[in-house]
């Protein structure tokens, strides 16, 4: 059984910076400085190490804990707080459902000389549901997005009774999501913490889904820095 106590069962809002796209010393500062709870790394075109260690580099000194989602095992520095690791329920791709994990695992055996030196407790893997067709990461995973809310259930409880996945998440990555579907989900967890992303920006919004889940922010940090305030709910 999972541990309650994990630090992000705490957290309200985490901000997602993409190592692709350019995060200004402006933008850096407002969310070092306006309240977020986590700052979480990731990505899913064009991520490169020298782009993550860039971006983590401008993140140093932060006062909240600074997590990567590795993207691919190339593309990893292991100085991050935590690995937030995605694991893509809704797909067939077994790359995605846990080929990919399994190389990555591999890669950090040579990197640390054995398993059990590899930092565990540093990994924690996120169930995703992917729910927007339209966005780069379910066209790359091939995730299929056309699900009826008892799928979406059975999703999450398999991740969560079966599993035993430390967080779901619920990704509708650049559209805001329907929120009875968040809070159905939300309900039918017992183990498994909830992670919400897409579309939120705006005070209301980051309410309204905070109610049910951890908020996750990214998009609007990049075309609004005021209305990325807003979205900071405690």
């Amino acid at each position: 059984m999972l541990s309650l106590e994990c630090p992000w069962r705490k957290w309200k809002h985490v901000t997602k910076l993409d190592p692709d796209k350019n995060n200004t010393q402006e933008i850096v500062k407002a969310v070092l400085e306006n309240g977020t709870d986590a700052i979480l790394v990731g990505g899913t075109q064009g991520i490169t190490l020298d782009k993550v260690r860039r971006l983590k580099r401008m993140l140093e000194g932060a006062n909240v804990p600074i997590l990567l989602e590795p993207s691919k095992s190339e593309a990893v520095d292991f100085s991050f707080d935590y690995f937030f690791v995605p694991l893509i329920l809704n797909t067939n791709e077994k790359w995605w459902s846990g080929g990919a994990h399994v190389a990555w695992i591999n890669s950090m055996k040579n990197v640390f000389g054995d398993f059990k030196n590899i930092p565990w407790d540093k990994i924690v893997i996120e169930a995703y549901i992917i729910l927007n067709p339209d966005c780069a990461v379910a066209r790359l995973t091939k995730s299929i997005t056309d699900l009826s809310l008892e799928q979406i259930l059975s999703h999450a409880v398999y991740a969560d009774r079966i599993m035993h996945a430390p967080i779901v998440y619920i990704e509708y990555s650049g559209r805001f999501g329907d929120p009875n579907v968040v809070k159905a989900v939300k309900e039918n967890l017992l183990y498994s913490h909830l992670f919400y992303g897409g579309g939120i920006d705006s005070r209301e919004k980051a309410e309204m889904m905070s109610k049910y889940a951890t908020i996750v922010v990214g998009n609007i940090v990049y075309e609004s820095i005021d209305k990325y305030k807003q979205t900071i709910v405690h």
